[in-house]
Order: C-alpha cells, then sequence, then structure tokens
C-alpha cells in the first residue's frame, strides 16, 4: 500500500528518494535552518513535501550544479525557500520508490566459501637460492601427562620465507646488513606499542 503524496516521510524514505545516506540530511539540517523536519518522541525525524522540496532544491545546487554550502545559504537568504524548492525534482517520483523492507523480515545468509590458502614466496635478492629446508612434520600426539617439547634447533612450522630466516646460513652478511635497520626501526616500534599499553 503505498503512501499518500502529503504524507509525512522517514528520514530513511528521503535519503532513498535523494539517493544520499541520512547522515548527510541530518548534516544539511544543520548548515541550513530553514530545513526543519517534524521531531517526535525519541528524536525520529519526519518529512513534510514542503520539507523534501526544499531538500531536493539544496541537493541539485550542491551535487550538480557545485554551489558550496555557504553559495546556497546566500541563495536561501537572497531568493527565499520558495526558489530553491522549485529546483527540486519532482514528489511523483517518490512513487517509484520500493517500499522499505519490514525490519522483522529474517533474510537467509549464505556465506561464500573461503578462498584457499597461498603460499607466499618472497625474492630477497639472492642470486644462489638455497632450496627451502621441508618443515618438519608435526609431533605424533602424546598422552597428556608429557609436555609439549620445545624445537630450539627446528625451524618454524610455517614453511616459505619464514623457514628460510629460521636459519642464519639462508642469508648472507650483505643481506642481513641491508635487512638490520628495519628491524630496529621495527623492534623500536613494537617496544612503543608494548610501553603504551602496559603503562
Amino acid at each position: 500500500m503505498s503512501k499518500s503524496p502529503d504524507a509525512f516521510r522517514t528520514i530513511s524514505e528521503v535519503a532513498d528518494w535523494l539517493g544520499v545516506q541520512p547522515h548527510v540530511l541530518r548534516f544539511w539540517e544543520s548548515r541550513f535552518n530553514q530545513v526543519k523536519p517534524v521531531k517526535r518522541a525519541g528524536g525520529r525525524r519526519y518529512y513534510r513535501p514542503n520539507d523534501m522540496r526544499l531538500l531536493g532544491g539544496i541537493k541539485k545546487l550542491l551535487h550538480e550544479d557545485g554551489i558550496t554550502i555557504k553559495g546556497v545559504q546566500r541563495i536561501l537568504r537572497e531568493q527565499g525557500v520558495a526558489h530553491v524548492s522549485s529546483v527540486s525534482q519532482g514528489l511523483d517520483e517518490m512513487a517509484n520508490l520500493e517500499p522499505a523492507p519490514d525490519a522483522n523480515v529474517v533474510v537467509p545468509f549464505t556465506a561464500k566459501p573461503a578462498p584457499p590458502h597461498e603460499q607466499i614466496h618472497l625474492d630477497l635478492g639472492d642470486a644462489q637460492k638455497p632450496e627451502p629446508t621441508p618443515a618438519p612434520a608435526p609431533p605424533k600426539a602424546e598422552p597428556a601427562a608429557q609436555a609439549q617439547p620445545s624445537y630450539p634447533d627446528a625451524s618454524p612450522l610455517l614453511g616459505g620465507i619464514a623457514t628460510l630466516a629460521w636459519t642464519r646460513d639462508a642469508f648472507d652478511d650483505q643481506l642481513l646488513s641491508q635487512i638490520a635497520p628495519i628491524a630496529q626501526e621495527l623492534r623500536s616500534v613494537l617496544n612503543r606499542i608494548e610501553n603504551r599499553s602496559a603503562g
């Protein structure tokens, strides 16, 4: 059932009609004191047809004609609300909008499957890249009574660049000297973050 052309409209309906977000209408209300929607309990705004025509004129002047907010304010002062309202799009376009969906209707949601993870290999500029050492197989499940073993000499189970970085012999001294300033800067950033979160 469609509303009468003289019916009051909600902020969402007017925003859809104008093709803007509701916060834009609230912003315009703060900049143009001529925009005075009816406010009900809870601060809900209802726009009369004249309010809508004024907002439509403001939108045209700002978005289509490229006039600044101060320029539109000057036009409203000098030429009046009737002039600005006269350049608005027609209210008959409001009837073409579909009614807003009922907030109580549940729409089924189907999640898209996650894309497969790809291994990223970084070329660190080493002329003779050593073959990456394969990641060790995960340890077999042990009874709960035993503690998890540590692997101080084994490469991490990440593979790729992390595996290469784990062993010192995978990089030459020149490459390490190039990476060192970056690592020091990263360490200082991490220290600042830790200090802020601790304090």
